[in-house]
């Protein structure tokens, strides 16, 4: 099928545009600099099925090798990511090739929000093609080791199925703050360090600005970068799309300094409100865009007041839950449009594919602008009279924020005079990159150790990810008695209940009175009160009582009434720190076999995403990964009921938890694999295989806070005291034979194993960079996940 033939199938509309057809037949671009309107989301996700081989209802040539095989679309802005998902699902749909889950040999769609349910399915899968979409926030947290509203232990596995394998397409990279310089970095340190699989990147925009991605580490790079803009042929075939007659004026209303005092805040709201209702035509769609959403919800709530009853408005902001943005997609796609009145934040200016006769916006910075201004007329529809865009002016002694008072001044410069907002009438984006943190090196390898520090908190990086606007942290509510000691157990929030914050509301919120907070303890496997301030990352969990949301409203911490909670599907336990789920299984397996299982299953998926180099390796990581389950204390737990089978076994299905609390498996295995193999080639990689399997035990090795031992035991860490013994074992042509565990490794510098764990993980990270390191520590526990699922089935290999 030629490509025409394929984009009008998928689409349903006519033939793809010029710059389309470029994106499926050429080398992929490093920028791709179009107007807004002009499809770039179907250009790139198209081209990228086409390049991969798909057609129609299967794949009918080999993948081209410089396309990667998950397309990964990170967006600026969480308001209704859904919508640019299902969007895609719909152009699948069409083609016949989509998969409803990960696993059907078919292109799969995952969105990354946060919540339980997005944290294994599609990883599962490395072999797939397959298509992620997540807001800057989820996407670059995981992609520095630190997933927002995810499992800690899960960190590395998305940290290496993001950086080998990928195709990373950054949507209207003028919205990213902080995270367009820790974008271009990451790809900076993709060309420095090795990967297992090639990946790229592409940054997208109608306002692109080259010079934004000049950091130190992509900054050699930057001269080879290649760019895709429109020609002739694109306006050509564009036509009203890019003509639409838009008219620019001033709006007689002005943001002063007045409007810092909760009287003037009134006065402004209720003076734009006036505004509003006089410009709005009843047969049409007006859009409201606000700069902060305070503003927005009270301007709402006027309308709201002042409208008919049963009108169809919206608000639309970035603190939702993911149940009331659906819904809000819903009736954007379905609803009649006229007679509407939306008011939005910048939350609107990606990633929603909306059209208005009359727009209104609050100053913001040129780039933001450009896009508001594509959200009126979008299609040319109002060419008669045409359509109208009143900018309302925030003085410079007013409330800036979240912007910066000089790109405000050089945004209200460029439209001084301007009377035109047709795309083919505005001025070029010449201002810099606003100043932020830089990810360095240093940075991106000491966030490798995915160890929390001793009082169970991580290393901040929301300082690489957003440095303004929405969101910090999600929170979820639930109905439970009004009691300071939270009654266990407690589910993990599902992504319909998780609604993004900021710091600063969570702030407002907890210091009312009685108001309480509670965070997910990884070390002690329980919600625990918190006691300290929210850091950004956190997901929290706040009583149904205490109020502070309304589901058309949003996230507001003055709103007092209870908080409905949303209908999910059964949820599983956070998992704690001394969680080991795969061990306790309905069907009991041998040790013996389940080694040999595990190592059939790597080889099999190293074959799957052609891991030649280091095969061998990970194969007998996997073939030693579980003999510490060997251990006295670990088989005790699998035999602590009548159920369990004699001998030694790796799953059981007793329920019962260890004698020592904290006790780790994997770090047993590794310590029994040194024992014989110490100072052999690779035995470190080999090692550290071992003991990553869980995610719980990687770099470091040390006790836990509240550990104990006997007086005599000299080491100890992670339930494994010094001197304990592993019995010798016979596995898939292999032999263990008796050991003593020593945990002399814990101890820094050279001691009477040789170097320090810590020293070997060091030493291991330096030689194979931090993106090779997780990937391969991802099949051994991938392998791990398929051999467990197989054994249940009562089927053994792949």
């Amino acid at each position: 099928m030629d490509y025409s033939t394929f984009f009008q199938k998928a689409t349903g509309f006519g033939g793809p545009y010029p710059y389309q057809q470029r994106l499926a037949v050429e080398d992929w671009p490093d920028l791709l600099d179009v107007p807004t309107g002009l499809g770039k989301t179907a250009g790139v996700t198209l081209a990228w099925l086409y390049k991969r081989g798909w057609r129609s209802g299967r794949r009918e040539t080999e993948p081209d090798e410089a396309t990667p095989r998950r397309l990964i679309w990170c967006l600026p802005m969480r308001v209704l990511v859904e919508q640019t998902a299902e969007n895609i699902r719909a152009w699948l749909r069409r083609l016949h090739i989509f998969g409803e889950e990960a696993g059907q040999s078919k292109v799969s769609v995952h969105v990354l929000m946060g919540g339980e349910g997005d944290l294994k399915t599609w990883v599962e899968y490395p072999e797939e093609d397959m298509i992620l979409v997540g807001t800057q926030d989820m996407l670059l947290s995981r992609a520095l080791m630190r997933g927002y509203g995810m499992s800690r232990y899960q960190w590395p596995i998305h940290f290496a199925l993001l950086h080998n394998d990928c195709l990373w397409a950054f949507d209207e990279v003028q919205l990213m703050g902080a995270g367009l310089p820790t974008s271009a970095q990451l790809e900076g340190f993709r060309r420095r360090f090795p990967l297992s699989r090639k990946s790229r990147s592409m940054w997208i925009s109608a306002t692109l600005n080259k010079d934004w991605l000049n950091t130190v580490d992509l900054r050699p790079h930057l001269d080879t970068l290649q760019s895709l803009s429109i020609d002739h042929g694109d306006r050509e075939q564009a036509g009203d799309r890019l003509q639409a007659v838009k008219h620019l004026g001033q709006a007689p209303v002005s943001l002063t300094k007045e409007t810092r005092k909760q009287q003037g805040l009134q006065d402004y709201i209720e003076a734009l409100c006036d505004l509003v209702l006089k410009q709005h035509d009843t047969g049409a769609q007006t859009l409201v865009i606000l700069n902060r959403v305070e503003r927005a919800q009270r301007l709402y709530r006027l309308l709201r007041n002042r409208r008919r009853e049963g009108s169809g408005d919206l608000l639309i902001h970035a603190r939702f839950r993911a149940a009331e943005r659906a819904e809000q997609a819903r009736r954007l796609r379905e609803e009649d449009d006229r007679d509407r009145i939306i008011v939005a934040t910048q939350a609107i200016e990606a990633g929603v594919d909306i059209s208005s006769k009359c727009l209104i916006t609050e100053l913001a910075p040129w780039a933001s602008l450009v896009q508001r201004f594509g959200r009126c007329n979008r299609y040319g529809e109002h060419q008669g009279e045409g359509a109208s865009v009143l900018w309302v002016d925030i003085e410079d002694d007013a409330d800036p924020l979240p912007y910066s008072v000089e790109a405000l001044a050089a945004a209200r410069a460029k439209l001084t005079g301007l009377t035109s907002a047709s795309s083919r009438d505005l001025p070029a984006t010449e201002e810099p990159r606003p100043v932020s943190a830089v990810l360095r090196r240093k940075d991106l390898l000491e966030l490798f150790n995915t160890d929390p520090d001793l009082s169970g908190f991580d290393v901040d990086v929301s300082d690489y990810i957003r440095d303004s606007g929405p969101p910090g942290l999600q929170v979820f509510w639930r109905d439970f008695p009004d009691d300071p000691n939270l009654p266990e157990p407690q589910s993990s929030p599902s992504r319909e209940e998780l609604c993004p914050v900021s710091l600063g509301q969570i702030l407002e919120f907890s210091r009312r009175k009685d108001t309480v907070l509670w965070y997910w303890d990884t070390l002690d496997s329980r919600w625990t009160r918190l006691e300290r301030d929210p850091r950004p990352g956190m997901t929290l969990l706040l009583r149904s009582a205490d109020g502070g949301y309304e589901e058309k409203i949003g996230f507001d911490p003055t709103l007092k009434g209870p908080v409905s909670i949303p209908p999910t599907d059964e949820a599983a336990v956070e998992e704690g720190y001394t969680d080991d789920a795969f061990s306790r299984q309905d069907r009991p397996v041998e040790l013996a076999q389940h080694l040999e299982n595990v190592a059939v299953q790597v080889g099999s998926l190293c074959s799957a995403v052609g891991e030649t180099d280091y095969r061998d390796y990970v194969v007998r990581a996997g073939r030693w990964h579980d003999l510490g389950k060997s251990h006295p204390i670990f088989q005790a737990t699998l035999h602590a009921c009548e159920e369990a089978p004699p001998g030694f076994l790796a799953k059981s299905p007793c329920k019962a938890k260890h004698e020592r609390p904290y006790f780790r498996h994997e770090l047993a295995s590794m310590l029994g694999w040194l024992a014989q193999h110490n100072g052999q080639p690779n035995a470190d990689l080999i090692a550290y295989l071992i003991a990553a399997h869980h995610g719980k035990v990687r770099m470091s090795l040390r006790a836990m806070p509240a550990e104990e031992a006997p007086a005599h035991v000299t080491r100890f860490a992670r339930g494994v005291w010094e001197g304990d013994r592993l019995p010798a074992l016979h596995f898939d042509g292999e032999h263990s034979e008796e050991t003593t565990l020593k945990l002399a490794l814990m101890e820094i510098g050279k001691g009477e194993q040789g170097p320090s764990w810590i020293e070997r993980t060091l030493r291991l990270l330096h030689e194979h960079g931090p993106f090779r390191l997780a990937w391969l520590e991802t099949l051994v526990r991938i392998a791990d996940w398929r051999a467990s699922a197989a054994e249940q089935q009562g089927a053994h290999g792949p």
